[in-house]
């Protein structure tokens, strides 16, 4: 009678011994989680570092957590500092500029066909009416700081995301080659046959992804940065790295071109405007049109309604982090099930 229900005991404990480690690591999962992604993503790197390293692997794992500090958590929290420093001396120079009641709206806002004339005279009588105004700032105020307020916890929330994802990864680093070994036994004791191509799809899958959504981030903050330089714009390196940020996000660059065209737009430089928006809108957000997919496609060909879907609900689930790990989780589960439904046609 005992050694009939041993087994459903056993699994009632490994149930439960799961449930535990979860809920234990449940606050670090999206870090985690981002964390095998970038390892994965980079273990060929660092298998070759290894080798040069004469198998020195806490080197070698310590070479790569640095690596990513310099690339992803300094940028990071850069962009961070500068946009709540910029942040703060707008909000200066528009309290300043109401107070004086020396605010006027942009020059060029009449330029704009059809509806110029109104906005500039809507803004003109709005600037100079404090009762007016101050009806309005009562109204926009609260939803204003919300979005501050939401837009600082997320970029602060991902700093930290991210620094203890790098604090995991050197572990990964260090201990890979022995989880490989044991994720293989435990895989092939699950799956069986099926464990090799299993595993081939899922690191596979991981690569491409974030291949695509790092090498196309990348290569649009370049030609960013080369289209700010021409047009004069400043703070480049800000801008690029925003660009970098934002386009991990669809639709996510025009938010910074735009803003760098408007800008110009105001400072009266009509020709360099004209420049950069031509510039934003071929070249920029065209290279999201060219490499993502070159890159993508190497590991799945993931649809752009589960890239949106992906980040928007890796972000809800994850935070900042959730950018990456969305939009790979969802690639995965789509590589597996194709795997699994091209082994089950005749």
């Amino acid at each position: 009678m005992q050694q009939r229900f041993q087994p459903y005991t056993r699994l009632a404990a490994t149930i439960l011994l799961v449930i535990g480690c979860l809920t234990v690591l449940r606050p670090f999962l999206a870090a985690i989680l981002f964390a095998a992604a970038i390892t994965i993503s980079s273990w060929p790197l660092y298998l070759r570092l290894l080798d040069k390293l004469k198998q020195r692997r806490t080197i070698a794992a310590l070479l790569m957590s640095v690596g990513l500090t310099l690339l992803i958590i300094v940028p990071l929290t850069l962009v961070t500092w500068n946009i709540a420093d910029n942040a703060s001396d707008f909000y200066d120079q528009i309290k300043a500029g109401l107070g004086s009641g020396t605010l006027d709206p942009p020059a060029w806002l009449k330029d704009i066909p059809v509806v110029g004339e109104y906005l500039d005279t809507y803004l003109n009588k709005l600037l100079h009416n404090r009762e007016e105004l101050l009806n309005v700032a009562k109204n926009l105020l609260e939803p204003a700081r919300r979005l501050l307020l939401g837009g600082g916890m997320v970029l602060g929330s991902g700093v930290a995301q991210v620094s203890l994802a790098v604090f995991v990864s050197f572990f990964l680093y260090r201990d890979g080659q022995a989880m490989l070994r044991a994720l293989a036994i435990a895989m092939d004791k699950l799956i069986g046959e099926h464990s090799v191509a299993v595993a081939d799809t899922v690191s596979r899958t991981v690569r491409g992804v974030m291949y695509g959504l790092l090498g196309t981030a990348l290569a649009q903050a370049v030609v960013a940065a080369i289209g700010f330089l021409i047009a004069g714009v400043p703070a480049v390196a800000l801008l690029s790295v925003a660009t970098f940020l934002f386009s991990l996000i669809p639709v996510g660059p025009p938010l910074i071109w735009g803003g760098a065209t408007i800008w110009l737009f105001n400072q009266g430089s009509t020709g360099w405007a004209i420049f950069m928006f031509v510039w934003g809108m071929f070249v920029i957000s065209g290279v999201d049109n060219v490499v993502k997919p070159m890159l993508i496609s190497r590991g799945s060909d993931l649809p752009f309604i589960l890239v949106l879907l992906g980040v928007m609900g890796g972000v809800l689930a994850f935070g900042f982090v959730g950018l990456f790990i969305g939009p790979t989780l969802l690639a995965v589960a789509l590589g597996l099930l194709r795997n699994w439904t091209a082994a089950h046609q005749p």
